[in-house]
């Protein structure tokens, strides 16, 4: 359970710093970016693996690049879903999505 928070944590951190960093993203205060990380892990959790599976061939062929567009769309839907984190257009969530990955990865790495 400690790990969970703790993902969840990190995954906020990730998700405000992008938000501080982009022009095109706008969250209301770090609490929004806790709820934001929530609301991904959770969507992620329960279609995030089906996606996965049904583009198998897809991230083999791109060398698991399609992941980034996965990723995408699941902060995509995030976006949709929630109203105090807003994204300008869809070049901005692949964008915001690509970092969000590698910060939290980089996070993970540190933490």
């Amino acid at each position: 359970m400690v790990n969970i928070l703790w993902d969840i944590l990190l995954l906020s951190v990730a998700v405000f710093l992008v938000a501080e960093l982009m022009p095109g993203i706008r969250l209301k205060n770090f609490g929004t970016a806790v709820i934001v990380a929530v609301v991904y892990s959770l969507i992620n959790f329960l279609i995030g693996w089906l996606l996965l599976f049904l583009s198998l061939p897809l991230i083999i062929i791109t060398f698991g690049l399609f992941k980034f567009i996965i990723n995408g769309f699941l902060l995509l839907l995030t976006d949709k879903m929630l109203d105090d984190f807003e994204i300008d257009g869809i070049g901005t969530t692949f964008l915001a999505a690509f970092l969000i990955t590698i910060f939290d990865s980089i996070l993970r790495w540190i933490f």
